[in-house]
């Protein structure tokens, strides 16, 4: 297969079943950090249970599964047209958005698909980074999530030159006020069992378990799930301007800027930015791990539901 960029925006995958349960929702919890006050989150007998909003990201490698995969044969996935070969090991997630457009049944049942076309791809001396936009669809046609993900595909090469195209993207984040403090501060601890856990919800990448693969990596060992850090952040967002409302959350998006190992602390910074759509207000946020110093979540962006009356 020749490398040729301009045919993968635009590629379509055969759709993918998907599949969920109270279980799964419980499960997804404990990986992003919830905690006893989270109740509606933690309680499958809670009045108002409800799945934290951000859990269909991990629907791409769960998929309809009940039990462990194998991670190589998961994101092995159909060749994509005009992409040159890329080698898995080196795959970084570089960015991840998710719209919330329906709140999810607690129990999907059978008939839900998750559909993925290409909608970018760029190529630099690094590497080529690949955008996809995915969707979760019901069984009658409708669309409960949009999510748009990046992954930067270290020292792939088509032609060698710089090359851009790109027909969809999620919405871009604001600059962080430099002039103020933020309006909202938010401390988490993870603990060092948090990838053992995260991982249950589908992403069995040896990675996050096995710190043989971590040190082979330049990590030094096991590492924290990109998408659990990005669990702890939405509910840091959910909590500080949602009121904790289920939701509130109508749109999350990230870079991922730096890693983070189990049992670090993170911070997440949250700053009021403007109106968003549909009654939203838009905030910009960054996401610091407090044991390394360095920012882990860049360029966050969200449109949240303030509870009616709230003020700064």
């Amino acid at each position: 297969m020749s490398a040729d960029l301009s045919k993968v925006v635009g590629f379509t995958l055969e759709d993918k079943p998907v599949a969920w349960n109270k279980r799964d929702l419980l499960t997804y919890a404990a990986g992003v950090g919830a905690k006893a006050d989270d109740y509606q989150f933690v309680y499958e007998l809670a009045p108002n249970f409800a799945a934290i909003p951000t859990y269909p990201v991990v629907l791409a490698l769960k998929g309809a599964d009940s039990d462990v995969n194998l991670f190589s044969e998961r994101v092995k996935g159909r060749p994509i047209p005009g992409m040159p070969p890329t080698d898995p090991n080196r795959v970084v997630h570089g960015t991840q958005s998710i719209e919330v457009i329906k709140p999810l049944p607690l129990v999907s049942g059978e008939g839900w698909k998750w559909k993925t076309r290409y909608t970018g791809v760029a190529e630099n001396k690094s590497g080529i980074v690949l955008t996809a936009e995915n969707s979760l669809v019901s069984p009658t046609g409708e669309v409960y999530a949009k999510l748009f993900s990046s992954s930067f595909n270290l020292g792939a090469k088509a032609t060698g030159d710089k090359f851009s195209k790109y027909i969809a993207g999620p919405p871009q984040g604001k600059p962080i006020p430099k002039d103020r403090n933020a309006d909202w501060v938010v401390e988490d601890q993870t603990t060092p069992e948090q990838a053992i856990i995260f991982r249950l919800s589908g992403d069995y990448n040896p990675l996050h378990i096995d710190p043989r693969i971590g040190k082979a990596a330049g990590f030094g060992g096991v590492i924290l799930h990109g998408l659990s850090t990005f669990g702890f952040a939405a509910r840091a967002v959910i909590k500080a301007v949602g009121a904790n409302d289920p939701n509130s959350l109508k749109f999350f998006g990230v870079r991922f800027t730096a890693p983070v190992k189990p049992g670090d602390k993170l911070e997440t910074s949250i700053w009021e930015v403007g109106k968003g759509p549909k009654g939203t207000t838009e905030v910009a946020f960054v996401t610091k791990n407090l044991t390394t110093g360095k920012a882990v979540l860049g360029g966050g962006i969200a449109y949240v539901v303030k509870p009616s009356g709230a003020k700064l």
